[in-house]
């Protein structure tokens, strides 16, 4: 038992892990004074049982789908040699949600499309995990952002990614929308990202990915 033990520690260790994390502001951490967000604990665990991660936040505020289908391929390029454990976390769809002149920044359909070559093209060479977009304190906003996560959820069925829904728990956590009320109506402090990691971390999903 204790050699089973040691040599998972040491398969751990060895394994050169780089992780990047793609999306909009919400996987940039934008409100969280430890500058740590949701990504930043994630990958702080990780590193505590002993895994060997490289973390990538690639999160840029305001970004739309259609900007993410632009660049994220050139951004992983650059990042993700051959013969590493090369994985890929995207999280994305609030500014896909957010009203511009009345309509939505990317109307769903095509938001879906957008998902859909990003997805695809990403599974052909990487290890892929899937979140959904998170929560906001704007009801009729999370009317769109919970159509976006349940489309998004048969997209990934469909091509076999996981895939984790943080927005229904995030939708009832008081921690995360009272923060983020405080703030600037989207983003949380350093304790709504913390559910957020939470959430993620706890998640049989992501455990599977690991394992």
């Amino acid at each position: 038992m204790l050699t089973l033990i040691f040599c998972d520690m040491i398969s751990k260790v060895n394994r050169d892990i780089r992780i990047g994390f793609l999306g909009e502001s919400f996987v940039n951490g934008t409100g969280d004074r430890t500058h740590l967000g949701w990504t930043g604990r994630v990958c702080q665990t990780l590193s505590q049982q002993g895994y060997q991660v490289t973390h990538y936040n690639l999160g840029i505020r305001r970004e739309t789908s259609t900007e993410l289908l632009q660049r994220w391929q050139a951004e992983c390029d650059r990042r993700f040699p051959v013969g590493c454990d090369n994985r890929l976390v995207f999280c994305f769809g609030v500014n896909d949600t957010t009203l511009d002149g009345g309509k939505p920044r990317v109307e769903l359909p095509q938001s879906m499309d957008n998902t859909r070559q990003i997805l695809s093209r990403a599974k052909e060479k990487y290890s892929v995990f899937m979140i959904s977009p998170a929560a906001i304190p704007d009801t009729e906003q999370n009317d769109r952002i919970r159509q976006f996560t349940e489309q998004l959820s048969l997209l990934c069925d469909e091509l076999t990614i996981p895939f984790l829904d943080v927005f229904m728990p995030l939708s009832r956590s008081p921690v995360w929308l009272q923060e983020a009320a405080a703030h600037d109506g989207y983003h949380p402090d350093a304790a709504g990202y913390t559910e957020f990691a939470r959430l993620v971390q706890t998640s049989a999903g992501w455990h599977h990915w690991f394992n």
